[in-house]
């Protein structure tokens, strides 16, 4: 297990693959608040390495394996922090931040903060926060202080992916044996599931001048709205846009060929 330290008690949990082929770029997955590196090692990780790219994953400080200081709130500003300070500390050559979510955004705040980067890959991240959506933020973190992740998943599933992959995994789900036990408060999943709540989504996406793929699933019934998406696009001056019509919100797992295919066209024109 490898672990990059931040200090005496908080440390960076990473797993890095080197490119096998010269000059290609690296990708640097970033996690969405509830994920960790095992969505992006399933089925994109070892594909992009097979076509020669190099491979970052990690995990948030609070995610699994990632240590932090009792006390510490794991805001945004610590997360984009350990995210430029994880690729520089590595010397990861010609990376391409690839955020799902969230993890877009701290990937772009991170290339704002002025990160050397190759490009962008940005899944399911352009929205703007209004009444609906706090009010979503506000309801994921009742529901896990009152039932947990099991009671999220139930519930929320249907309204992230898309129908191909509901009707294959349905069987999976509101089993009549599954516990619904409460996020322990004082969980590393809790402080980042609480902490999002304050993240500042206004940033000027004009500012993004490198290389951008923008990957949307339309079949996310709780983040896509196809007229904001339209807006911010438009304002990325060096964006490439790519909708997979059978994904919802967690894209590379459902439709991992579809992201792939995206993913190398992207980087090898970055070459």
């Amino acid at each position: 297990m490898s672990l990059l330290p931040l200090n005496a008690n908080e440390a960076l949990y990473y797993e890095l693959d080197q490119p096998s082929r010269t000059d290609a770029p690296t990708f640097v997955f970033v996690n969405a608040i509830t994920g960790d590196t095992s969505m992006w090692q399933a089925a994109v990780g070892p594909a992009l390495r097979a076509a020669g790219f190099g491979t970052l994953c990690y995990n948030f400080r609070g995610q699994p394996n990632s240590p932090y200081a009792d006390g510490l709130e794991l805001t945004e500003q610590i997360i984009t922090g350990d995210l430029k300070y994880l690729v520089e500390e590595l010397k990861v050559e010609r990376a391409v931040l690839t955020g799902l979510s969230i993890g877009g955004l701290y990937a772009a705040k991170a290339y704002l903060a002025g990160l050397k980067v190759s490009g962008l890959v940005l899944i399911n991240t352009l929205r703007k926060i209004g009444p609906r959506l706090d009010w979503m933020n506000a309801a994921t973190l009742r529901l896990m202080q009152v039932a947990g992740p099991n009671l999220i998943r139930d519930v929320m599933t249907p309204l992230l992916f898309g129908p191909k992959f509901l009707q294959a995994h349905r069987h999976e789900f509101l089993q009549e044996d599954t516990v619904y036990d409460p996020l322990p408060p004082d969980s590393g999943a809790m402080n980042l599931i609480r902490c999002m709540r304050h993240t500042d989504w206004e940033i000027d996406y004009s500012k993004l001048t490198c290389p951008v793929l923008v990957m949307m699933g339309p079949n996310d019934r709780i983040f896509y709205d196809a007229a904001i998406v339209e807006e911010q696009y438009a304002t990325l001056p060096k964006a490439k846009r790519q909708d997979v019509p059978e994904a919802g919100h967690m894209l590379p797992v459902e439709c991992p060929d579809a992201f792939v295919e995206a993913a190398t066209e992207f980087a090898s024109a970055l070459e």
